[in-house]
């Protein structure tokens, strides 16, 4: 666990003035490089990549809130940055600078007018896990274990200002192009605040875990309404190793079919049924118990998908669709990936190419069975984001495409399959009529 932290930055000057501080390092970074670059013509940009990852993740770390999470985010997208980034930013899901003791004990106080060990028998004065919103602690109160997860002062309120300060990054994160993009921005926004109250993440995941306890080989921690509040929440402890911990260990290939197999069927069932899901799927929002069951831990970032956009988006997924050109066309311009107003010869290369795409994205959707460890089928989605990234018609269709609904569903899928393939999971797949 990294050094803890004695204060966070709160207010928007400080916040800005760090952001600064970190694009003036990057600046020297790249001065350093290009002096080393004319001595030596074959230095490659591996340290250049090392020293501005250290530099830009020092900083976020430090704020934490919606700027560490957009460094959680990138480090989800393997084909987005260099390794040195995407090794480095995945440090925001479990293992970010933990808050110092005096400061959770602030928080517990504004809670309860109680200090932790006033509540607890036992509480740990280290964190056990530190990500971008809060950090987790261990409890013991009449022989019962507890995970309690303290938010970051200041982070509730700093959301808005700090998307203001990443908005390029997040832009490019999330696909984001053209200058309409505020709905989309808006969408962003209104997930992060709903991240930063625990009363809501409490409701939510008492809900879904109830609704979801009949999936076989899922595990959910009970919830304490007692010991939870605007900022704390509290819940059973879940013992186990991190999802990316199992993912590097040489387990035999029927147990990462089974945790495979219970991370699919648990958002299988809510996509379809419920239609509400955790939109956050990471590694640090998981555990694995010593009996191999997939022990879900977070609930702070929760999608309700509507009825309508739901039935468009998951037919376009489906590969009958897909090859049925007047009702693949319907839902295009339904859902805003075709716009009235595009010019008619980019029409149909609009259209091939989401088709191209819809059908890789979809390919797991309309199997019996999928391999995730299959890098070739990862390596060609990679492939065809960088063929898109060049295609000059595609540059020319100005405007932002397709509902804002799109962006953390979007993201739900791919950080599904980015799990699954670190789990190196093949899973059985029931294809679903929506």
């Amino acid at each position: 666990m990294p050094k803890e932290q004695l204060k966070i930055p709160t207010s928007k000057i400080q916040r800005a003035a760090s952001f600064a501080g970190a694009g003036a390092k990057v600046g020297g970074n790249y001065i350093k490089y290009y002096v080393k670059k004319a001595l030596n013509p074959d230095l490659n940009r591996d340290e250049l990549n090392e020293n501005n990852a250290e530099d830009i993740y020092d900083t976020l770390s430090k704020l934490k809130g919606s700027a560490l999470k957009v460094a959680q985010m990138l480090s989800m997208d393997k084909n987005l940055m260099p390794q040195a980034y995407q090794d480095k930013f995945q440090m925001a899901q479990y293992s970010a600078p933990p808050l110092s003791y005096p400061l959770v004990v602030k928080t517990f106080q504004q809670e309860f007018k109680k200090s932790p060990t006033e509540i607890f028998e036992t509480f740990s004065k280290v964190a056990i896990q530190a990500a971008s919103i809060g950090q987790v602690h261990k409890a013991e109160l009449n022989g019962h274990t507890y995970a309690v997860k303290v938010q970051y002062p200041g982070v509730a309120a700093s959301v808005s200002s700090d998307l203001k300060l990443v908005k390029p990054l997040a832009t490019r994160i999330l696909n984001l192009k053209g200058k309409d993009i505020g709905r989309y921005f808006k969408e962003v926004e209104t997930k992060l605040l709903e991240e930063t109250d625990y009363k809501l993440e409490l409701k939510r995941s008492i809900k879904i875990s109830e609704a979801s306890a009949h999936i076989k080989d899922v595990v959910f921690p009970k919830y304490y309404p007692m010991f939870s509040g605007d900022r704390i929440l509290t819940m059973d402890w879940i013992e186990g190793i991190s999802l990316t911990e199992f993912a590097k260990q040489n387990h035999p290939q029927e147990i990462k079919n089974k945790i495979g197999q219970a991370l699919w069927n648990f958002y299988d069932f809510q996509i379809f049924e419920l239609k509400s899901v955790h939109a956050d799927p990471h590694p640090g929002n998981f555990i694995i118990t010593p009996d191999f069951k997939l022990g879900v831990i977070d609930f702070g970032c929760v999608k309700e998908i509507e009825k309508q956009f739901h039935k468009d988006y998951f037919t376009l997924l489906n590969s009958d669709a897909i090859n049925n050109d007047q009702e693949f066309t319907q839902i295009m311009y339904k859902l805003e990936f075709l716009l009235q107003d595009d010019d008619e010869k980019i029409v149909p290369v609009l259209k091939k190419s989401f088709k191209e795409m819809l059908n890789l994205l979809g390919k797991p959707f309309n199997s019996t069975t999928f391999d995730f460890g299959d890098e070739a089928y990862f390596k060609s989605i990679y492939a065809l984001g960088e063929k898109f990234s060049k295609m000059v018609e595609l540059k020319e269709a100005n405007g932002a495409r397709g509902p804002q609904d799109a962006i953390y569903i979007n993201r739900t899928c791919f950080g599904l399959y980015s799990i699954l393939n670190q789990v190196g999971a093949e899973v059985k797949i029931i294809k679903r009529k929506v």
